[in-house]
């Protein structure tokens, strides 16, 4: 009998713990045999103590390898010219990528074989065999990430009075059957891997950044820490009815609520980039990636019709009572602005959705008053302004700052503070 190592053949004079590599290779790709006791030329040595050592392969596999391939291995004892080897016979699995427990689902710990050696896989190889084998719900896929912790979830769960077992980690998709973290868990796992990148401009366009941000965590802390900030930028307009003073926001809180929840329940997770929001002098802008189920326009989903990209997500937002009913959202935020000269905007182009809240106290110039544009952003960097410093904005003389000033106070567009030198003006 004379052996050959070829792409389904490995052959080993003695067992050593490198042993379970092969395995993971030829369970990922088309299978093979493993011959222990056998050297590189084919020689058969044999082994001592073969029942010890089938013993460790036995227990190697089934504490070293994830998911179970037990069921794809079969070991026996052959025996050629009183010399007794050993034969693993390894089919190809169907919960491909298998891989070494004690290194997760990346290259270190994932093999193929690849002609006569046994090789890492690229992390492109493992999503691939992830996709093949769980199919493409990207929730229920297995996670390239297995060492997640749920702090931030335990926290918002006991909140609620809710229990996190590992009965209800399965239940919510978090864990699949064969204790393996899904991509669900990564999302709300405090090693979230996506993000929410905040940014602050100065006027109505993005030329100069007042403030930037990344916010990072479970998609929980993402959430919480996403509307902090925004909450912080949101300013209170008071206005009198008579005797009677109401406080406004900028921007409703319902809406904002609304639209934050949107943009990070039915995003496309499987797109590796941020979750972006942009606030603007006018208007405050969210952008998630991914765009509108296929199958699902922009006016159906304005009427109320909803389709939720990540189901097993939604339903953990609903079941925490952060959002009350499927499809509501958009038509909340439109009767945030029901009654009001400006309204909320929608677009669903391919690969993006954007929401649009515009700022309710925001000055809306005609095409003749644009032109006191760089005097009004001037109050972006100070509450108050002098004439000298319309002078410079507008790089003209004294009489035609005080003619514009007085045009700007009779439009009502700013007040006047103070007399002589001590003059100054304040937008309203």
């Amino acid at each position: 009998m004379k052996l050959y190592e070829s792409e389904t053949v490995e052959l080993k004079e003695i067992y050593t713990s490198d042993l379970k590599k092969e395995i993971v290779a030829f369970a990922n790709t088309n299978g093979g045999t493993i011959y222990i006791g056998v050297q590189d030329s084919g020689h058969i040595i044999g082994v001592d103590n073969a029942d010890f050592v089938m013993q460790q392969i036995s227990n190697s596999i089934r504490d070293s390898i994830r998911p179970d391939v037990s069921m794809f291995t079969n070991i026996e004892l052959a025996q050629e010219d009183k010399k007794f080897f050993i034969k693993v016979t390894v089919s190809q699995g169907t919960k491909k990528p298998y891989y070494l427990s004690d290194k997760g689902l990346k290259p270190t710990g994932v093999y193929v074989r690849s002609g006569t050696t046994s090789a890492p896989a690229s992390e492109d190889a493992i999503r691939m065999m992830i996709k093949m084998a769980d199919g493409d719900s990207f929730e229920e896929n297995r996670s390239l990430v297995q060492e997640l912790t749920f702090n931030r979830l335990e926290e918002e769960l006991q909140k609620r009075g809710l229990e996190f077992t590992e009965v209800q980690m399965k239940n919510l998709g978090i864990l699949s059957s064969d204790d393996i973290y899904t991509n669900m868990g990564l999302l709300v796992s405090d090693q979230c891997k996506h993000s929410i990148k905040f940014a602050v401009f100065q006027g109505t366009d993005k030329l100069v950044f007042r403030d930037r941000k990344e916010l990072t965590g479970s998609l929980f802390a993402q959430l919480t820490d996403a509307y902090k900030t925004i909450d912080f930028y949101n300013s209170t307009k008071a206005t009198f009815h008579d005797l009677f003073r109401t406080d406004e926001r900028d921007y409703p809180e319902d809406a904002v609520r609304e639209a934050l929840l949107n943009a990070i329940v039915h995003r496309d997770y499987s797109f590796s980039g941020s979750t972006f929001i942009n606030l603007y002098s006018d208007r405050l802008e969210m952008i998630s990636l991914g765009g509108l189920v296929s199958g699902l326009s922009l006016e159906a989903a304005m009427l109320g019709a909803s389709q939720p990209r990540n189901e097993k997500l939604a339903a953990l937002f609903y079941r925490m009572k952060l959002i009350e009913a499927y499809g509501t959202g958009i038509s909340k935020i439109i009767s945030c602005y029901k009654g009001l000269t400006v309204q909320p905007k929608f677009e669903n182009v391919e690969g993006a959705f954007r929401a649009v809240l515009p700022n309710i106290h925001a000055k809306v110039l005609s095409a003749e008053e644009q032109k006191y544009l760089p005097i009004l952003r001037l109050f972006e960097k100070q509450k108050e302004i002098t004439r000298s410093d319309v002078e410079e904005a507008l790089g003209s003389g004294t009489t035609h700052a005080i003619n514009i000033l007085k045009e700007m106070l009779d439009k009502d567009l700013i007040s006047k503070v103070g007399n002589g030198r001590l003059t100054r003006y304040v937008q309203k």
